[in-house]
């Protein structure tokens, strides 16, 4: 979440900033109740401060009867300290709920508007392949190849899972270790990451867990929820944590499955394994000094570009629009690959910079060395590969006129195959 003193001191531009986002906060509202919690605060502190003068007071009493007359004065400021504290909290309830749904400030250079203002900003080196056959969706081509059995998924799970089968299973695991070793080779933490996080960490990340409009699936009677990504259990590593500055930045990759409700989904972008409850991940996360997070976000986008290029896949980069931005992002870049099955770009990663939106809530800091106090430190996100649709892309670019799929070069050590033929 924002600063508060930020918010009170930015008034106006926060109101504009959730204008072009497409977000409604009562942003005046928060300002009355800041501005009223900081009296009350203020006027807490006065009377504790009176309540502990009386108390010491006490025993200079040359009475009894003085002395319980400075008691009862002391009873009654307290009396008056306590009716000012439930006020307190019950402002800074409201207060802290209406913060937190007032989304992080947008990079100046992101375009202004919904979906349709985001803007292509780069392609891949490889160009859209053409075809001289019909072309196949990758639904097609894994009921041709036995890849994929959705039916069995529905019996087992509902509408929205499936089985990978066969050469697919390979293929899962060949992206895995294929971007893992990219990660390894450019200093990152690789690490296997929990499938729940306590509802709070959640939150601090910027998902609800609870409510009409959650991605999340929440496990009854507890305060757990299935992850959505790997982001959360990443994000959440150093809640609470302190770093040297000297420490930073610091790079990690999580590899999760990742489980959404998917609630509202409809249309073309629900066949097959496009948008799907549950897939595997690999995930990139940083945390920086504040001056390191845009090179970072650069620095995940041209990760994310070199594992699709490896992978002989064509796809453009999208800098996403103001009103298209998660809460926490500040500015995020999307790689879609052409997927000549729906014969269009489909969103395969994303990378954000989140800046100080998320370790705020999670309250992970940083300190210099002979400065006194302590800095929030800023997070970044980037997907490596999100199997599900790396599949696709793979499946549909490379697939031949025989039946066949061919598979991309640098998976192939891994595999141990050079194509997945007709059975």
């Amino acid at each position: 979440m924002l600063d508060r003193r930020f918010v009170l001191e930015n008034v106006e531009a926060v109101k504009r900033n959730c204008e072009i986002r497409g977000v409604r906060v009562d942003v005046d509202r928060f300002v009355a109740l800041e501005t009223r919690r900081r009296e009350l605060q203020a006027q807490l502190d006065e009377l504790n401060h009176k309540a502990n003068q009386i108390a010491k007071s006490i025993a200079r009493c040359a009475s009894e009867e003085d002395r319980q007359a400075r008691r009862e004065e002391g009873r009654q400021v307290r009396e008056q300290a306590a009716a000012v504290e439930r006020e307190l909290r019950s402002l800074e309830e409201e207060a802290t709920a209406l913060l937190k749904q007032i989304p992080n400030m947008t990079h100046p250079d992101a375009p202004i508007g919904d979906a349709s203002a985001s803007r292509e900003v780069g392609r891949g080196k490889w160009p859209v392949r053409t075809f001289d056959f019909p072309v196949k969706d990758h639904v097609e081509i894994a009921e041709k190849l036995d890849l994929i059995d959705f039916e069995a998924g529905a019996r087992v799970a509902g509408h929205g899972f499936y089985f990978l089968k066969n050469e697919a299973v390979l293929l899962e695991l060949a992206l895995q270790r294929f971007a893992v070793d990219i990660l390894r080779q450019e200093g990152f933490v690789i690490t296997t990451t929990p499938d729940l996080a306590r509802n709070e960490i959640l939150e601090g990340i910027g998902f609800l867990p609870r409510g009409p409009e959650t991605q999340i699936y929440s496990i009854e009677n507890s305060d757990l929820s299935l992850v959505a990504t790997a982001e959360i259990t990443l994000g959440g590593y150093y809640a609470g944590h302190i770093f040297e500055a000297d420490q930073l930045p610091l790079k990690m990759a999580g590899i999760s499955h990742c489980f959404r409700t998917e609630a509202g989904a409809h249309g073309r972008a629900t066949r097959g394994i496009y948008r799907v409850h549950q897939f595997t991940k690999v995930e990139m996360f940083a945390f920086t000094l504040p001056e390191q997070s845009d090179p970072m976000l650069e620095y995940f986008r041209s990760i994310e570009c070199r594992i699709f290029d490896d992978l002989g896949i064509p796809y453009r980069v999208i800098d996403t629009a103001s009103g298209d931005l998660g809460g926490p992002a500040y500015r995020k870049y999307d790689l879609e690959a052409w997927m000549p099955g729906r014969g269009e770009f489909g969103e395969v990663t994303s990378t954000s910079n989140c800046t100080d939106y998320q370790a705020r809530r999670l309250d992970i800091r940083y300190r210099i060395k002979g400065e006194r106090g302590t800095k929030f430190v800023h997070t970044l996100n980037g997907t490596a590969i999100a199997i599900s649709r790396a599949l696709i892309a793979i499946l549909e670019n490379y697939q031949q006129a025989d039946g066949s799929v061919l598979i991309p070069d640098v998976l192939r050590p891994y595999v141990g195959l050079e194509k997945i033929g007709p059975r």
